[in-house]
């Protein structure tokens, strides 16, 4: 049984909907059973082609980075006020020139904001690594926020304050090359083969080790190991990194094979992925060229039609508004099943990286079972 030691996800995750006033100083209050203070904010527009708007308190809430772009970070001063107790509070969301951003606070788009914990804005040094970094950490809930400047060698490997293995890292280049050119997102996931990386800002396949982006024989639960790739580790360069652990029956990270292996390729009544828990949110890639990352969240659904059935979308390397993809996955007590034949959920024979939180634990620490949504 997936016994788990958080019996409620919300105290670490939580998923917001609000809509936006464009008005200064516009408190959002979070909803879950637990009081929430954001260390990490994930913003989209459910209405509108915007962009992904990504905040934490380690770099500050006026830094700004977007998953739909390989964009640098920038400075966006007047779009959040301060990260709170249990939310966050929104300003006018514009420019210095008076001109909308869009992407948090216009009046009468509705957005999704998807916030995890890590240490209240509370950073230390850390030196368990040949590169010394800057980390934030929960580590009851799995998840650390870690800023480093590179060095340039390879099998460089940086602390990431979890004392735990890792299931996934993502890595953003804060700064460009001085001309101008950016640089991709990375992401390494415990189901990639060796140094395997994606680049969740494209829909590229998931790609060569020769990129030297990682060094995952130098991962332990202390640090992770790096290559000599721009994106990643270059000499001088300042970068970001999220890092997450797996924590049974709040979290899981895995892979399947679209089609099912009993049931038929392609099939409708698809594959059952055991997770251990009731998804509140999933993140899917199918890992060949030309497929997106996709979102699913189950209180984004509970917010149009409600059921088992979870349809609505949201691309995270394209600026589309929330899409849905009728009966695409079932959330159920223990996992997810694929509902659709679609190809880049449920492609015949194709290999899927996915990335989940729970919405209730399987069987809590006291032995309580869930239900199905």
């Amino acid at each position: 049984m997936a016994y788990t030691t958080i019996d409620d996800p919300s105290a670490h995750f939580q998923t917001k909907l609000y809509t936006g006033n464009s008005t200064n100083n516009t408190a959002i209050t979070n909803d879950g059973n637990s009081d929430l203070q954001p260390d990490w904010i994930w913003v989209k527009s459910r209405t509108n082609t915007h962009y992904h708007d990504l905040r934490d308190s380690t770099r500050g809430v006026t830094k700004r980075l977007v998953s739909n772009t390989n964009d640098a970070e920038s400075t966006k001063d007047q779009s959040y006020v301060s990260f709170d107790s249990d939310g966050f509070t929104l300003g006018d969301d514009t420019d210095s020139g008076g001109s909308a951003l869009n992407t948090i606070n216009t009046s009468s788009n509705n957005y999704v904001a998807w916030q995890w914990k890590a240490n209240g804005g509370t950073t230390s040094s850390n030196s368990d690594g040949s590169i010394t970094s800057t980390v934030q950490a929960n580590t009851t809930a799995g998840f650390s926020i870690v800023t480093y400047t590179g060095n340039g060698s390879n099998g460089a490997t940086v602390g990431h304050g979890l004392s735990n293995n890792l299931a996934l890292i993502l890595i953003k280049r804060r700064v460009d090359d001085g001309s101008g050119n950016n640089f991709n997102w990375q992401v390494w996931h415990k189901s990639f083969t060796d140094d395997h990386r994606g680049a969740i800002n494209t829909t590229g396949a998931i790609g060569s080790p020769t990129d030297l982006v990682f060094d995952t024989s130098a991962n332990t639960t202390s640090v992770f190991g790096l290559g000599f790739n721009n994106t990643s580790n270059q000499s001088s360069k300042t970068y970001v990194a999220y890092c997450f652990a797996e924590i049974q029956g709040y979290s899981k990270f895995g892979s399947y094979t679209g089609g099912g292996t009993v049931l038929g390729n392609n099939s409708a009544d698809g594959t059952f992925v055991y997770t251990g828990f009731s998804p509140s949110w999933l993140l899917v890639k199918n890992n060949k060229d030309g497929e997106g990352w996709f979102i699913f969240d189950s209180k984004v659904d509970d917010a149009t039609a409600g059921g088992n059935a979870v349809e609505q979308r949201f691309q995270i390397n394209e600026t589309q508004a929330e899409v849905r993809t009728e009966n695409a996955f079932d959330f159920l007590s223990n996992g997810f099943k694929l509902r659709t034949d679609t190809g880049f959920l449920n492609g015949a024979g194709d290999s899927f990286t996915w990335w989940a939180y729970a919405k209730h634990p399987f069987v809590s620490s006291e032995g309580v079972p869930t239900t199905a949504r």
